[in-house]
């Protein structure tokens, strides 16, 4: 029998527009190697399992399958669609006048749902690629960042929440210099961020910034995403299951290191939304939230542990003139560091 987490022993989180949504919450990308039924599978068992946070994007390709999923757990009364804290982005092929809303329709209709509980804007910019896109040179159509283009998106985002369409909208992969360009312009302010965050990659300043800003930042990749598409590797890149640390703090609660990142998510204060399709890590990730916290000692060593390295690089959205892939994220990895 699966093991149930109750909902009400996970912390929440409050937002600026005064939504309440879970601490944690599971996401869907299938990282190119499990297909949408897999995945579909994996969110009806998080909902019966005890989550109530969904992370998605159109770009998924599985938005039809999770749907009927959820629509199953509201008819058979496993969860009430209240309690449920929904999430998806429109992809970046979609930032044109008139595409947003399509984009969005498009996403309620394949999810079954008349709103949407949080949307984002995937990339800051309209470089796109296909599901399974492999690392093949860079298309001559791909362009820096735009912050007219940007603002004619976010615009009809917040014309989303007018309709009553989504109840937050948020921005994903967006540096403190854009945001710095981008803030001071919307009417309706992002309620979230979702960017890489783990022990590995603790972004420090950008955290600090969000508070700063009422935003609450989402982590993906908060394992440090082992199973992330061959285009998101590169020769060195760090496992951030092998941290030391990492790995000492684990063996003291006699977990996997993956516990423990989840644990330091949730107790740092971002909201991590760890994918998983097999049942004991999904049901893991949960429950781990609710039991053995990390004492101060251990929090301040895995602080102290940021090793400043960027797993997913983003290096198939690069445009021709870009030296490398730091340009996409405006060179802030060299000081996006405490000190």
């Amino acid at each position: 029998m699966m093991e149930k987490v109750n909902p009400a022993l996970v912390p929440q989180r409050k937002l600026s527009n005064g939504m309440v949504i879970p601490g944690i919450g599971m996401g869907t990308f299938g990282n190119d190697k499990f297909d949408s039924a897999q995945v579909a599978d994996a969110v009806y068992g998080a909902i019966k399992a005890g989550y109530r946070l969904f992370d998605g994007a159109a770009a998924y390709g599985n938005e039809k399958e999770i749907g009927k999923v959820y629509a199953r757990a509201f008819e058979e009364g496993i969860v009430q669609r209240k309690d449920m804290t929904i999430m998806t982005k429109v992809w970046n092929n979609m930032h044109k006048q008139g595409d947003v809303l399509v984009s969005c329709a498009k996403s309620l209709r394949d999810l079954k749902l008349d709103y949407v509980d949080i949307y984002m804007v995937h990339w800051p910019f309209p470089n796109h690629h296909e599901q399974g896109a492999k690392l093949e040179g860079r298309d001559p159509n791909h362009v820096p960042f735009c912050l007219e283009e940007y603002m004619t998106t976010w615009r009809q985002m917040e014309k989303l929440v007018d309709m009553g369409l989504v109840r937050g909208i948020g921005m994903s992969n967006v540096t403190i210099t854009k945001m710095e360009q981008i803030l001071p312009l919307c009417r309706i302010k992002p309620v979230v961020l979702e960017v890489e965050i783990n022990p590995t990659f603790q972004q420090p300043k950008l955290f600090e910034y969000c508070k700063a800003h009422d935003i609450l930042p989402i982590a993906y990749s908060p394992l440090g995403s082992p199973c992330r598409p061959k285009r998101d590797t590169a020769p060195g890149d760090l496992v951030t299951f092998e941290m030391p640390e990492l790995a000492e703090i684990a063996k003291a609660h006699n977990c996997h290191p993956a516990t423990i990142c989840v644990k330091w998510a949730v107790q740092r204060g971002q909201v991590p939304i760890p994918f998983s399709v097999f049942e004991n890590e999904y049901v893991g990730n949960l429950r781990c939230t609710t039991e053995d916290f990390l004492t101060d000692e251990e929090m301040e060593k895995l602080r102290k542990a940021d090793r400043n390295f960027r797993l997913l690089k983003g290096q198939v959205f690069l445009w021709e003139s870009a030296k490398d892939w730091r340009d996409i994220w405006d060179g802030e990895d060299a000081w996006n560091v405490e000190g």
